[in-house]
């Protein structure tokens, strides 16, 4: 299974490109034609294509409500969560060695970086106790920075003192299941309280972002969209610099038309919203059908329609991005 960075955490109560309730790159109250994909969704899932519904030269159907959820980026934890073989677990060093890797593997089921091994330099810990009370055994689960601070920790169900002697499988997997979501939320919460109290984080401050140029449309429409996107953009609370190495964010916007029956055309624009390591966190969809040649020339109202609507749903990728809740 893949592994991804701490810092590749999804905002709380998300599965992966998934929203409260929603389909895989649908945001809640989504107009038709936009919609946000997780970049680490297994397939690119858009927005249904419908016809054009529009009054005068504006395609209606771009002018809705952008999606509301994305992966957010955390600021720490860091690249590797290591869970060494116990020690004062009330095991013996196979069972031990075993319950290690099971928690681990617990983990990257949570999309967690977890390795099962020796700690390295810069690596945060859960180290795994268990207490013995009468016949039953808690195991417990605790979060160290990379200092040897503690910074948390969880407590597992009571097991059978003889079940858990033992070492049988199943009773060590469940343990390491249970603790697994328990242990994910405790990073969130550490990595909420880090951003909070750092003045410098972007949970206190406006991000900075770049709009790169955009590719692929016809006529004047990469450079209309550009535009419009940086004039949208601010709008919603952010920065928008003319530089990539001064942004925390880099928005790259593509447009693919393919021809459609009945003198048709889907339009699908992508705003790709990259971090400052150059990892795409989030794809802001719009799709539509538009009449053939509409779009060949001057887009005009078009593309601030268009714009001004992305703009909400990029606003949204770099809130839950910055840790930051939506007003």
């Amino acid at each position: 299974m893949r592994r991804t960075r701490l810092a590749d955490f999804l905002t709380p109560g998300l599965a992966p490109g998934l929203g409260p309730g929603l389909g895989p790159g649908l945001g809640p109250g989504l107009g038709p034609g936009l919609g946000i994909v997780s970049a680490t969704a297994p397939a690119l899932l858009l927005a249904p294509v419908l016809l054009l519904a529009g009054c005068g030269d504006l395609p209606q159907p771009f002018a809705g409500r952008p999606g509301a959820t994305a992966l957010r980026l955390a600021n720490p934890p860091p690249a590797r969560l290591v869970i060494p073989a116990p020690t004062a677990a009330l095991l013996p060093p196979p069972d031990a060695a075993t319950l290690a890797h099971d928690l681990t593997n617990a983990l990257v089921a949570q999309e967690l970086p977890a390795f099962a091994e020796a700690p390295q330099p810069g690596d945060w810990q859960i180290r795994v106790t268990a207490e013995l009370t009468a016949n039953t055994v808690t195991p417990r689960f605790a979060l160290y920075d990379a200092g040897h601070h503690q910074k948390g920790q969880i407590s597992g169900a009571a097991i059978p003192a003889r079940a858990w002697a033992a070492a049988d499988p199943a009773v060590l997997q469940q343990a390491a299941a249970e603790a697994a979501p328990q242990i994910t939320a405790l990073l969130r919460a550490v990595d909420a309280s880090i951003k909070q109290s750092d003045p410098n984080s972007l949970y206190n401050r406006p991000a900075r972002i770049f709009i790169a140029d955009v590719t692929g449309a016809p006529g004047n429409g990469n450079m209309s969209l550009a535009r419009q996107m940086r004039i949208k953009l601010p709008d919603t609370g952010d920065l928008v610099v003319g530089y990539a190495q001064s942004a925390d964010f880099t928005v790259r916007g593509t447009v693919r038309l393919t021809q459609l029956a009945g003198h048709q055309q889907q339009v699908e624009i992508h705003w790709l919203v990259y971090d400052l390591r150059g990892n795409q966190v989030a794809d802001v969809a719009q799709i539509h059908a538009v009449e053939q040649g509409l779009l060949d020339h001057m887009w005009g109202a078009v593309a601030e329609a268009v714009a001004s609507e992305a703009a909400g749903g990029v606003h949204d990728v770099i809130t839950n991005a910055s840790g930051r809740r939506r007003g």
